[in-house]
């Protein structure tokens, strides 16, 4: 069974950093990735990383602020953001999957509860 747990949200000011952190338990997963929802709006990818971290995919509205890495060892997957804005307010989520990277919801079978981050003005 692959649990998914994570940590790290909160409340910052725009431009601001927070480092949120998702533990999977079980066996490795190849993909990790972090996908965010906002009120109103449909969840959306953010950052995905293979099992090699190798390779990783950011979306267009994040590359340059947060960076997506793993640590294999702990099975436990970040997200670093950095100059925050207070678009990116939203409950962000892990995913898992044993297939490869995707920017699609569909395709990761496990999922974490969600975590909020909240970016004022």
């Amino acid at each position: 069974q692959v649990q998914v747990v994570e940590s790290g949200g909160g409340l910052v000011q725009a431009g601001g950093s927070l480092k949120l952190s998702c533990a999977a338990s079980g066996r490795t997963l190849y993909t990790l990735g972090w996908f965010r929802q906002a009120p109103g709006k449909e969840r959306e990818f953010v950052a995905a990383i293979r099992k090699s971290a190798d390779n990783t995919e950011h979306a267009d509205s994040v590359k340059g602020r947060f960076t997506i890495s793993r640590d294999n060892a702990k099975n436990t997957v970040y997200l670093q953001m950095n100059s925050l804005k207070v678009e990116d307010t939203a409950v962000y989520y892990c995913a898992a999957t044993f297939l490869e990277m995707s920017r699609t919801p569909d395709r990761y079978a496990y999922w974490g509860q969600g975590t909020q981050v909240t970016v004022s003005s």
